[in-house]
């Protein structure tokens, strides 16, 4: 297997209104098939999709599906964007699950859970600068 995430399913109780929480924050769909919500991420994509059929699909019952003990992470350019990014998610309906704060390796970090209880960090890491499109890597990118 090569070393990537292609595409990120999120189950979903609400289509709708996941869709609309994802487009508060900013996000633009892209065409899908029926049944299914799509944005397109740098070098991947996040899809929305009921949560019963993800069970279903997996041939398991929904409440075996759990949340798990993951995040999703959203790395920002600068300290003061993850602020920006969470009063957004905030806004949308999120949420937030520890508010911004400096953390010990040096970085600038918060969490928030999306509107069927998705985990995201927000993170500013000043050692991992994003590229000038905002794709990240471990490293970083030169700047």
């Amino acid at each position: 297997m090569e070393q990537r995430v292609s595409l990120i399913t999120l189950g979903v109780e609400d289509m709708d209104r996941a869709a609309a929480f994802y487009e508060a924050l900013g996000w633009g769909r892209v065409e899908a098939q029926e049944g299914i919500v799509v944005f397109d991420l740098i070098g991947q994509a996040l899809a929305l999709y009921p949560r019963a059929d993800l069970a279903r699909d997996m041939g398991l019952e929904p409440s075996e599906l759990g949340t798990g003990g993951a995040t999703l992470a959203n790395n920002v350019r600068t300290k003061a964007e993850v602020s920006e990014v969470v009063e957004q998610a905030r806004a949308a309906g999120a949420r937030v699950l520890k508010e911004p704060h400096d953390v010990f390796w040096g970085g600038h970090i918060a969490y928030f859970a999306d509107l069927d209880g998705h985990v995201w960090e927000v993170a500013h890491n000043p050692f991992s600068p994003l590229s000038p499109e905002g794709a990240f890597r471990w490293s970083g990118y030169a700047e």
